[in-house]
């Protein structure tokens, strides 16, 4: 099965609330959006669940930066997620899927990568 995109209609422009994260539903599943009005990319979107404690909190993080890199703190456990590649920052070996978004007129659009399991991972 040949892997393609396809880009979610997820929001509103109107829908983001600056300096922090918005849960939309995908295609795939719940992702965190979150729109920091200061940087450039302003927008990121990342897996919403914690995945240390299993529950959809991402997006009702704190956002922030560590040494010049976007990131949020769970509001769980308190670990920080790179909002620019999902790292963990306290466990390398642990992360979040990350994903592209943009702004399409007053739409905020996630791209979703479709294809099998196996297709996907390589």
């Amino acid at each position: 099965m040949k892997v393609t995109t396809q880009w979610d209609v997820v929001c509103k422009v109107a829908d983001l609330v600056p300096d922090s994260g918005v849960a939309v539903w995908t295609s795939s599943g719940p992702v965190a959006v979150f729109y920091l009005p200061e940087r450039l990319p302003a927008l990121f979107a990342i897996g919403h669940q914690d995945p240390f404690s299993g529950a959809n909190v991402l997006a009702r993080g704190i956002t922030g930066d560590i040494k010049g890199e976007p990131v949020v703190a769970s509001p769980l456990y308190k670990q920080h997620f790179s909002l620019l590649s999902g790292q963990c920052l306290e466990d390398e070996s642990v992360r979040v899927p990350v994903y592209r978004v943009l702004v399409d007129g007053d739409q905020i659009r996630v791209e979703q990568r479709l294809g099998s399991r196996d297709e996907l991972a390589a």
